[in-house]
């Protein structure tokens, strides 16, 4: 899982916010971190999408962005773990291996 960062040249925080420009209605909509990134949009970090300036006559939409929906929710990890545990689903290697917490542990052959 990559996080994804913000888009102002020399920012290194992780971007919470997606700015999108309209350009017929001169108006930019800046709203929760999109799902993906996209080509025409700006992920911003809260900082940049807090101090947005437009140009003059151009409004802006905010849609409320909550910061707790950024990181990881307890169903992705739990996905996380289960595709990381069936791909360390290896017949040579059951033999060595121990189930911890619901992962495992691979020992290395001696």
């Amino acid at each position: 899982m990559s996080v994804r960062r913000c888009t102002r040249a020399g920012c290194p925080r992780a971007a919470t916010a997606t700015l999108t420009y309209v350009y017929a209605d001169q108006m930019a909509v800046i709203g929760p971190l999109a799902s993906s990134a996209e080509p025409h949009s700006y992920d911003l970090c809260g900082e940049h999408a807090t101090r947005l300036s437009v140009p003059q006559g151009w409004n802006v939409i905010r849609r409320e962005i909550d910061p707790a929906a950024a990181a990881p929710s307890h169903d992705d990890l739990l996905a996380l773990a289960d595709a990381v545990r069936e791909a360390g689903r290896d017949p040579r290697t059951a033999a060595d291996a121990e189930t911890t917490g619901g992962l495992r542990v691979v020992r290395p052959r001696d």
